[in-house]
């Protein structure tokens, strides 16, 4: 049998050609174009709400990204650094983008060569009768000796290493890290979202906890002040002058006003809880901090500054993580494609190996062998050219709810601009009325003093003052928390210093 020797050079001359080869190789598949979500050209556009109800906003400076500072709430900013720092849902969002960015540097090492270094020492022994003794009686002569000493035992030394690269010719690695890229920016839009759900989680619950502290403390006082109105009463029909049964009406009242204070103070505990939960505490470990203050007079909301539409568009997180979700989509066809075509690799190794322990590293031990493997697809009954089918359909998938994101993100932002505009006005309404019925109560009940009229016009005018009062303090308490739907429709995420770092 003749010895066949690769040349010297000729390996280095292979080596260069696949390395040209995977440099002019192109990566097959569609490239991602960046689309540009619909926006109306000014706020006043897009609205499906009637005219009475668009409130005017601005297109200079938008909301500052810590807008709930705005309420200069010391109580509510504490919560909200707390959120930031400890909330379970925001902590499992950034081990997500975690986890996306470790998984895109495993697909980033496909790029480069792949060396690994193995050594072992092996005692074995082969059969008298096993393919390696098969020679024997092909050769003839003295079989048992030379099986015999074939089959004696020996250790077996053997250390190297070996390196293999696979030419990405037709970019199958490059569109797998172009996807593993878009994953890395879908789960950044993600906890970003996240960010943004959990303050506007928590501003909302805060603000709907102080409400009913407002109106548990509403209803005490409108309870005082019946029981001394009753007081009164009890002491007339003691001197005759008034009818027993005025006061049987001014008990009842009495009774409906304190009947509603178990309730709110059970939504009480239930807000509080639920901010606990927010941050990451046990029940009851946020009681003492969010008792009832004293002075809880309603801030003033700023004015709305939203910036251009385009803008807001773009800056909302679902709309980022629905784009890259696109992005993905669209790369995975790239790889998919790239299935359909050969591929090559390009291996090497060297090391030694011997069954003499004291020649284990000796030059003439050595053994090496170096060239490129070939895989060339032939017969799958179709599989892979399904597999490519499937990521189409995918990518179109994903841009049907990439214009549905789109769509929804808009409708949310007309819907929030119109809550918050009809409370204001319900509001300003409410407080109007309020003033209205306080003054006719203060009138009925002079006119039932002096004997002009009968007490069942002082209970209709005290009714509808209580309730004044009440729907008041519920209205202010919606109008921020409307606030807070503004914000969260724009996706004004709250800034990255405020919480964990990416």
């Amino acid at each position: 049998m003749s010895d066949l020797r690769i040349p010297s050079r000729q390996p280095s001359r292979l080596v260069v050609c696949m390395f040209t080869l995977a440099l002019a190789g192109c990566a097959v598949g569609p490239d991602f174009v960046k689309p540009t979500p619909a926006a109306p050209d000014d706020w006043t556009s897009w609205r499906s709400a009637d005219n009475a109800l668009r409130t005017p906003v601005g297109n200079g400076l938008t909301i500052p990204a810590d807008w709930w500072r705005a309420f200069g709430d010391p109580t509510l900013n504490r919560l909200a650094q707390r959120a930031f720092e400890s909330s379970p849902d925001l902590k499992t969002a950034a081990l997500h983008f975690a986890e996306a960015r470790a998984q895109r540097s495993t697909v980033e090492a496909q790029r480069g060569p792949q060396v690994n270094a193995d050594g072992g020492a092996i005692r074995q022994r082969q059969s008298e009768y096993g393919a390696a003794t098969r020679m024997i009686d092909a050769i003839g002569g003295d079989r048992s000796t030379l099986a015999k000493f074939l089959s004696e035992p020996f250790t077996l030394y053997q250390i190297g290493f070996d390196a293999s690269w696979e030419l990405d010719l037709w970019g199958r690695v490059r569109r797998s890290v172009e996807a593993a890229d878009a994953d890395v920016s879908d789960q950044a839009a993600l906890f970003d979202l996240a960010r943004l759900s959990l303050i506007s989680d928590v501003v909302r619950n805060y603000f709907e906890l102080r409400t009913t502290q407002r109106q548990i403390r509403l209803a005490r006082e409108d309870g005082a002040a019946l029981e001394e109105r009753m007081g009164l009463l009890e002491a007339r029909v003691r001197g005759g002058t008034v009818d027993h049964m005025d006061l049987e009406r001014q008990r009842a009242e009495l009774a409906a006003v304190k009947a509603q204070v178990p309730g709110l103070l059970a939504q009480e505990g239930a807000s509080v809880n639920q901010i606990a939960l927010l941050l990451g505490e046990r029940p009851g470990a946020l009681r003492d901090e969010l008792a009832p203050v004293a002075n809880d007079a309603k801030t003033a909301l700023p004015d709305l500054a939203l910036g251009l539409p385009s803008e807001v568009a773009l800056r909302r997180p679902d709309i980022r993580a629905a784009e890259a979700r696109l992005h993905r989509a669209t790369a995975s066809i790239g790889v998919a494609q790239a299935e359909l075509y050969p591929s090559i690799r390009l291996g090497a190794r060297f090391g030694y190996e011997s069954y003499a322990s004291g020649e284990s590293s000796a030059w003439g031990s050595r053994t090496w062998s170096i060239g490129p493997t070939l895989s060339l697809p032939l017969f799958d009954r179709g599989r892979r050219k399904s597999v490519v089918q499937l990521r189409e359909l995918e990518q179109q998938e994903a841009a049907v709810n990439y214009q549905k994101t789109v769509l929804k993100a808009w409708q949310e932002i007309d819907d929030a601009l119109s809550g918050y505009a009809a409370e204001q006005q319900q509001e300003h309404e409410l407080r109007t009325r309020m003033r209205s019925s306080g003054q006719a109560y203060e009138l009925a009940k002079a006119r039932y003093d002096g004997g002009i009229t009968d007490f069942l016009s002082v209970l209709d005018s005290q009714r509808s003052y209580l309730q004044a009062r009440r729907d008041l303090v519920a209205s202010e308490g919606r109008l921020s928390t409307r606030y807070v739907m503004v914000n969260k429709a724009i996706g004004n995420t709250p800034p990255l210093e405020d919480g964990a770092a990416k």
